[in-house]
């Protein structure tokens, strides 16, 4: 059995392969059950913890384990920590342990860029960031993969830590700088990717800019919501998966409940995109919505890259 640290899985996980493996995963036949949801405390701000089971019949089986503490930004310590256990599809011996922040933190900004190759247009060069956690980098390099980035801009609540954020991605060769003014910024972006915690809506509707994609990836409980009842109108709404979403997302659950949103109105899935079904972007006009709140088998793509790397990697030496 292997443990695999977040350097390794950082050094595994490129941007390109680790879109590609999980676009293949949404391709092929993979299994997951409805992930279990606990929530810990009551308040506000409550710690969840998250189990997310997935499985390849005859290859790969794996669970990740993953606690959501987002009290922990007041301490300076990361809102979401975990681990992923990957077991062999074919006999069920335990293959590795996987330090679960990384791959977490990697797989998710994939996912969005992937989303992103399907819906944002093809020559969109500026991106905002919402957000200044872990995912706000990750989520600028990802992008970059799959479009012509050649500015990104940087948004949090407190401006020192957008300023800190902006100037690592600069110190890692992006064109990147802090903003304070949200609603100019979302107006002058191609992609605008919100990565926060948020329980009322930051990003409005009436900001947004013909052409513009917008990507929700923080919310993953009904009452968290990164963007208003506007933007649902105006946008061409995707998924990760409808069971997820239509459960779990707040942007999409309470337009649902409030029929602001039908059922109908969500265009497609990341299943329906990978396999296509469904298009994507038709125009260079529609303003679309990708809704994200993470799925087992991006986790367990992403786990079985690193492992087979790791593995490959012990018998060069």
């Amino acid at each position: 059995m292997k443990v695999i640290s977040a350097a390794e899985i950082r050094q595994s996980l490129d941007w390109i392969s680790t879109i590609q493996v999980l676009e293949q995963a949404f391709i092929q036949d993979s299994r997951m059950p409805t992930r279990h949801h606990h929530v810990m405390a009551d308040g506000p701000e409550p710690p969840v913890h998250l189990l997310m089971p997935a499985w390849i019949p005859n290859k790969y089986l794996g669970v990740k384990a993953v606690n959501v503490f987002p009290a922990n930004a007041k301490i300076g310590k990361p809102a979401v920590s975990g681990v992923y256990l990957l077991f062999s599809g074919e006999t069920g011996e335990t293959l590795a342990i996987l330090e679960g922040g990384e791959l977490t933190a990697r797989r998710t900004a994939a996912a969005s860029a992937l989303a992103a190759r399907y819906l944002a247009r093809q020559d969109a060069s500026r991106l905002l960031i919402v957000g200044t956690g872990r995912l706000s980098r990750q989520l600028a390099f990802a992008h970059s993969a799959v479009r012509p980035i050649k500015s990104v801009s940087v948004w949090g609540r407190t401006p020192e830590k957008a300023e800190q954020a902006a100037r690592e991605m600069r110190q890692a060769g992006l064109q990147a700088r802090a903003v304070t003014d949200l609603e100019a910024a979302v107006g002058a972006a191609d992609i605008v990717s919100c990565a926060t915690l948020s329980t009322r809506p930051l990003v409005r509707g009436a900001w947004l800019k013909p052409g513009t994609h917008l990507d929700l990836v923080g919310g993953f409980t009904p009452s968290m919501r990164e963007t208003d009842d506007d933007a649902i109108r105006c946008c061409e709404i995707f998924v990760d998966t409808r069971a997820g979403a239509t459960k779990e997302a707040g942007d999409i659950v309470v337009p649902l409940q409030t029929s602001v949103l039908s059922a109908d109105g969500i265009r497609a899935d990341l299943f329906d995109l990978t396999r296509r079904v469904h298009p994507g972007r038709t125009s260079d006009s529609q303003i679309t919505l990708f809704k994200s709140v993470g799925v087992a088998i991006e986790d367990l793509a992403a786990a079985s890259l690193v492992y087979e790397k790791s593995v490959d990697c012990r018998a060069i030496a």
